[in-house]
């Protein structure tokens, strides 16, 4: 039953969610706890969550729904009752995120604002997400159907991801493409989404390289058959700068 060790269980989670915030977000900086509790729409929505899933699983009707309707209505974050959360979990601004009710979070994991742990088609049974440890999920990020994605992976910002991500690994794009950024990433999260790799860019570059290559050797037949030609070869613009500071301080 819905007791005292319930209780203390969820005044423990949310002490280490509140030091998650002082870890992980830098305008916590100088920031009490009490203040976090009191300011912190992330911290509202989780709380609320821990209290109905803790009535949700010694099975309370109704109760539930309404503590998870009430937060999203306050904070703009939707948090299924059902949904399992582990201890460290950090939701950065969080307005539109969305958290299906099969859903299992690890601990210390951070979601910024609009993410979705969502499910596809009709079915019961297990039609959400699965994500383990120290996995960072960038914003407008969309992850869809039972899912795994592997301890210590991140997701770029407005990825769309429908397959399994391996661990420790970068997922970017629509569909997501697992990449690896300098090689390989540390652990932990990261809020550097500005200087991650573009499988798209980089499949195009390649196709431009080979066109200008092509190019070059028509080019040089026609000479040497006495052709001239004066068209240009084809060039390639860049898609997007990649220098600049990391916007993490890295």
């Amino acid at each position: 039953m819905f007791g005292l060790n319930t209780l203390a269980k969820v005044a423990g989670e949310l002490r280490r969610d509140i030091a998650a915030v002082h870890d992980r977000d830098p305008a916590a900086r100088g920031a009490g706890s009490l203040e976090i509790i009191a300011t912190w729409p992330g911290v509202h929505a989780l709380l609320s969550h821990r209290v109905a899933h803790a009535l949700d699983e010694v099975g309370i009707p109704i109760v539930p729904r309404v503590i998870a309707n009430l937060s999203r209505t306050i904070t703009g974050i939707e948090i299924h009752p059902s949904a399992t959360i582990g201890a460290g979990f950090f939701i950065d601004h969080g307005m539109g995120v969305v958290i299906g009710e099969t859903a299992e979070i690890g601990n210390d994991v951070t979601l910024y604002q609009g993410v979705t742990l969502g499910g596809t088609g009709f079915a019961t049974g297990k039609r959400h997400p699965t994500v383990e440890d120290n996995v960072t999920i960038g914003s407008g990020a969309n992850l869809l159907g039972p899912i795994v994605i592997g301890h210590g992976a991140k997701i770029g910002a407005n990825s769309v991801v429908i397959h399994d991500v391996p661990p420790n690994s970068t997922v970017v794009g629509n569909p997501g493409h697992p990449v690896r950024v300098e090689g390989r990433r540390p652990e932990g999260p990261d809020a550097d989404w500005i200087h991650l790799p573009d499988p798209i860019a980089d499949a195009i570059k390649g196709l431009a390289g080979r066109l200008e290559a092509l190019e070059k050797a028509v080019a040089d037949l026609g000479a040497a058959a006495g052709v001239e030609t004066n068209a240009p070869l084809g060039q390639v613009r860049p898609l997007r700068a990649v220098r600049g500071p990391n916007p993490a301080g890295g």
